[in-house]
């Protein structure tokens, strides 16, 4: 390893860089959710066709998730801290370009290149701790506090966009960026040390490609069955067979290489393992609740943006607790408890929505989110155990393969609990009186109406039936319950899994 080794770093210059690589983190977590709440803002702006915005949407996590080897290998070789500067630079001009953006095209192009910067930023944070922090105990208090800014990044997105739309345009959702990232670059260029691998091996062209195409695929098909709720997707289909081949392919070249772009070697590790299944499953409840509990608040519950921004402050406050908690806990009850337990809460919320016996309110769901939330403090620990579980000249292998797992963790969890509760959603609507009186009037709409709660909403009040707004929140909120005990029972499984993964007496100080 060349470079500034992490010893060298005074603790306070240790403590400062983990402020620098945990605040960018915080916008790269916001500027995921915050888009929920400025697409409405936007739409009415731009006039994208429904094509465009789910474009818009999900190009950022399909750039992502490409990226996301290569740039860890790249920055290996080249420099993590200049990958992350340049990630920064990235991401703050891409922001800017906002300004000129006049069309739902540009847009879709904007998100995309932000997806770039994205991809540098991400594994590298987690890269340059490694490096950094060489004592097990510091380095896993600091991963604590990651942990912590991730959850809470991913919470107060709503939030800050509702706060942002209620004085300005949808285009400050996308330029409170340029700030932050000018701040993290000049502070970066002054607190971080570089580091790079000395001997990492040939550059694997064919393998990066096959690394870009097969992630993008499988991303890409994973969301395809979400969005659709279907299983006759041939394009899919077409799709995720595209992403086994190129994947198994990568993973072969990798397995028979001695200095491989990808040590997939790291995974005969078992607490790397339960580390990035636990990720894996932390993000899975974490992103798909988000993404339905902010519907259930806005188009059941009543609440405005704002309103439903604060109403997911519990979330971030029990994930940013839980977080710096679970280090320490974990000296006194072991990692493997704590990570299992922390997996165990998450399910305990997401139960605690199904089994409200038809009774759901705004108590039950701030309740069922804290426990979300302070299950996700698992991610601490998990995050210790995938670092601790890899030498440091994998650190940038490690950190790939981790931002990987959040990535489709989450992607999953919205697929999964999303076609759950759009199945169930559909099922009781369709047979409510009100939609089959607007269904043999209005075909068109009630097809509509039928894709989506939003939709239901909208067209009702247009056409001044309440009752129809009405059986088809009931219909959403039935949907969101068992969504809510399918999610749970899967977390369970996961929960049990990493347990038995993890040894016995596994701790992440040492």
């Amino acid at each position: 390893m060349t470079g500034i080794p992490g010893p060298e770093l005074s603790r306070g210059r240790r403590w400062a860089a983990l402020a620098v690589l945990t605040a960018s983190l915080l916008v790269i977590t916001m500027d995921m959710t915050i888009l929920n709440i400025a697409l409405p803002d936007m739409a009415a702006d731009l006039h994208p066709t429904s094509d465009q915005q789910l474009w818009i949407i999900d190009v950022y996590s399909l750039v992502l998730a490409g990226l996301l080897v290569s740039w860890a290998a790249i920055g290996d070789r080249w420099g993590r801290k200049r990958m992350l500067m340049l990630g920064y630079l990235i991401f703050a001009v891409a922001s800017v370009l906002v300004l000129f953006a006049d069309s739902a095209g540009m847009v879709i192009a904007i998100r995309a290149f932000l997806g770039v910067g994205g991809a540098m930023i991400m594994p590298t944070t987690l890269s340059l701790i490694r490096v950094i922090f060489t004592d097990a105990g510091e380095r896993a208090a600091a991963l604590g506090v990651w942990a912590a800014v991730s959850g809470l990044g991913a919470a107060v997105g709503p939030l800050v966009g509702g706060l942002l739309l209620e004085h300005f345009s949808w285009h400050a959702a996308f330029l409170i960026n340029v700030p932050l990232m000018l701040v993290a670059i000049i502070a970066g260029i002054w607190l971080l040390p570089e580091s790079r691998v000395s001997d990492p091996g040939r550059w694997d062209a064919l393998g990066a490609a096959l690394s870009l195409v097969g992630m993008v695929a499988l991303v890409w098909s994973i969301k395809q069955f979400g969005k659709y709720a279907a299983l006759d997707l041939p394009e899919a289909w077409m799709a995720l067979g595209v992403a086994a081949a190129t994947l198994a392919w990568f993973a072969v070249r990798c397995l028979r290489s001695d200095k491989p772009l990808l040590d997939l070697g790291l995974f005969e590790n078992r607490r790397f393992s339960a580390g990035i299944i636990a990720a894996l499953g932390s993000t899975f409840s974490l992103i798909a609740v988000l993404l339905l509990v902010v519907q259930w608040l806005q188009l059941v519950d009543g609440a405005t943006a704002l309103e439903a921004g604060v109403r997911l402050i519990p979330i971030a406050l029990a994930s940013a607790a839980a977080s710096m908690l679970a280090p320490p806990l974990s000296g006194l009850l072991g990692a493997r408890a704590v990570l299992a337990g922390g997996l165990v809460f998450s399910a305990a919320g997401m139960l605690l929505i199904g089994l409200s016996r038809q009774e759901l309110d705004l108590t039950i769901v701030l309740v069922s989110l804290v426990l979300v939330g302070a299950g996700t403090g698992s991610l601490a620990i998990g995050s210790a155990l995938i670092m601790s579980g890899s030498p440091e000249e994998k650190a940038g292998n490690a950190g790939a393969l981790e931002e990987t797992s959040y990535e489709l963790g989450g992607t999953l969890g919205v697929a999964v609990l999303g076609s759950i509760s759009a199945l169930i959603y559909r099922s009781r609507l369709v047979a409510d009186e009100h939609f089959q009186a607007l269904q043999q009037v209005e075909p068109e709409l009630a097809g509509q109406v039928k894709e989506s709660l939003g939709a239901a909403v909208s067209i009702a009040d247009g056409l001044g039936q309440p009752e129809l707004a009405a059986k088809a929140g009931d219909a959403f909120t039935r949907s969101l319950e068992v969504t809510g005990l399918v999610g749970g029972a899967l977390m369970l499984l996961v929960a049990v899994l990493v347990f038995a993964m993890v040894p016995k007496g596994t701790s992440v100080a040492h």
